[in-house]
């Protein structure tokens, strides 16, 4: 099972401030606290061990057994969560929303990043204990964001109403998707597996919390992952602090104004923009943003509406009711979790960035952060057809045209390059300046002006040759691209469209294990996996 990698920055489709943070830039060390290497860990465990009390490991360790009620755990779970309880134990986590069918390829690779990690500290630090954790963000509203994935270029939806956070929406309607995807499938033993996988999920449990939590756990629960739904109101408990100095004093909207301006001065983009309150009123069907008015807490665009002590008392007696929002779920998810490290996308991490300066004001520890392992998966089958061609693997990264102009710069037999042309007319130029220098200096700009032209109708004679060329070679260039359409659709990484399904319907479990054996999370480059 061959494998390659290359830096995230050679590949053109991540950020230059993933890029930029990967190479530890100086200027952006004020944004994070350690960067993910192995040595860095044993200082962020002594940090958040002193910070984290056991009265908030035991909540914890209840409220996962309650939410794992009528789900068959493995013994790994089951020990990850009694773990749990222990001093020694810290989490690694990764969150995601509840995609239908686990959305985007790259689900299965931000968990099996926690998991690999999880598993190289417990073999750097063998007196402590670390469990891999998946966050559900069961609290968004954004349904239009999950209700399908992409199966063999076209999209199977689920289409009904919603409101409020997806996680307490009901499965009604997916019994018609899992008929479309058993038929789309096949008969095939993977196919039949993948359809008992979706009909288990999403049929047999009544909210989409449930089935997802299903999903990840069939895939995943060997490895010990535990899963978390934060929509829980004994967990929102060790929140309440935190969420008054939101609503009364704006903490996290000061502070993270002040950061990101410092951040967007450097060249950067906000990835998110904080607001006065960054909390929703949550209720059944409904999720709302907070807004205060002259003293009174409003839900936006809702007739709903609470004084300063009626705001106190919903807090105090209802925390299930107040949701944070992006940017204040990585502040609950470390009040609540004994967590070291958070793995996740780039878009992720940016946000993340903004927020060190208000972790501190709110004396929390700030994780490490780290870049999820992103893999292309290239079937054998691909990777002969392109040794044939000629053409390394890493060559399909660039932009299609730029693609077909390289190749066809390989297969062509005569040179299409005609800049010993240029060198000799510059040259030949150079003359015709010092000629006119002697003579008379308006006649310096009609040699720029011909010198200009003649140069100018040498890259016209260029791109008509490559032109040519192209046509000429039409057959070649033609099953290059069709490779390139399979491996990034839509001219976009594989892991950012192709649903799991896809894959596993031809590989099955190893899909799983090459994925397992082959990311590292503190490689920090870009894997390309052949099966």
């Amino acid at each position: 099972m061959p494998k390659t990698t290359l830096p995230y920055k050679d590949t053109g489709y991540f950020s230059q401030l993933m890029c930029d943070y990967l190479d530890q830039k100086e200027s952006l060390h004020p944004f994070y606290d350690k960067f993910p290497l192995l040595d860095n860990f044993s200082k962020q465990m002594e940090e958040k061990g002193n910070a984290f009390t056991s009265k908030k490991r035991q909540v914890l360790v209840t409220q996962l057994k309650a939410q794992y009620e009528g789900i068959e755990v493995s013994e790994a779970t089951r020990d990850h969560i009694a773990l749990l309880a222990k001093e020694n134990t810290f989490t690694i986590t990764t969150g995601h929303q509840l995609n239908l069918f686990t959305g985007p390829l790259y689900f299965l690779h931000k968990i099996v990043s926690v998991i690999n990690l999880a598993e190289q500290l417990k073999a750097t630090y063998p007196t402590s204990n670390f469990v891999p954790i998946y966050w559900m963000a069961t609290e968004d509203h954004d349904f239009d964001e999950i209700n399908y994935f992409n199966l063999f270029g076209k999209k199977l939806q689920w289409n009904r109403t919603s409101g409020g956070a997806v996680g307490e929406l009901s499965n009604e309607g997916l019994e018609v998707i899992a008929e479309v995807l058993q038929q789309a499938l096949g008969q095939s033993e993977n196919a039949q597996k993948l359809t008992t996988l979706f009909t288990e999920a999403y049929t047999k449990h009544a909210t989409l919390t449930e089935a997802t939590r299903s999903l990840a756990n069939a895939l995943f629960a060997e490895y010990g992952l535990v899963i978390v739904d934060g929509n829980d109101a004994e967990l929102k408990k060790a929140f309440i602090p935190y969420a008054e100095k939101e609503l009364f004093e704006n903490r996290s909207f000061k502070k993270v104004t002040e950061t990101t301006k410092r951040l967007t001065a450097l060249g950067y983009g906000a990835q998110v923009t904080p607001r006065e309150i960054n909390l929703f009123y949550l209720s059944e069907g409904l999720r709302e943003r907070i807004v205060e008015k002259e003293g009174i807490f409003y839900g936006n665009d809702s007739n709903i509406s609470f004084d300063r002590d009626k705001m106190l008392k919903q807090l105090h007696e209802n925390p299930k009711s107040i949701s944070p929002n992006a940017l204040l779920r990585p502040l609950y998810q470390e009040v609540i979790l004994p967590n070291l490290c958070y793995v996740g996308g780039g878009g992720e991490l940016a946000y993340w960035f903004q927020l060190k300066d208000y972790f501190e004001s709110v004396e929390v520890p700030f994780p490490i952060l780290l870049l999820r392992n992103s893999a292309l998966v290239v079937p054998e089958k691909l990777l002969e057809k392109l040794e044939r061609l000629e053409v390394d693997i890493t060559a399909l990264f660039a932009k299609q045209n730029d693609l077909k102009t390289a190749h066809t710069h390989h297969l062509s037999e005569i040179k299409i390059d005609l800049t010993p042309q240029r060198e000799l007319l510059t040259a030949q130029f150079s003359d015709l300046y010092d000629l006119a220098k002697q003579t008379d200096a308006s006649f310096l700009g009609a040699v720029g002006a011909q010198e200009k032209k003649q140069l100018n109708g040498l890259d016209h004679l260029e791109k008509r040759l490559l032109r040519a060329q192209k046509r000429k070679l039409a057959d070649q260039l033609d099953r290059l691209v069709a490779i390139q359409d399979v491996l990034f659709p839509g001219q976009s990484l594989q892991e950012r469209t192709t649903n799991f399904s896809e894959y596993y319907l031809e590989y099955g479990d190893a899909l799983l294990t090459a994925l397992k054996e082959n990311l590292d999370p503190l490689d920090h480059e870009f894997t390309i996996i052949t099966l």
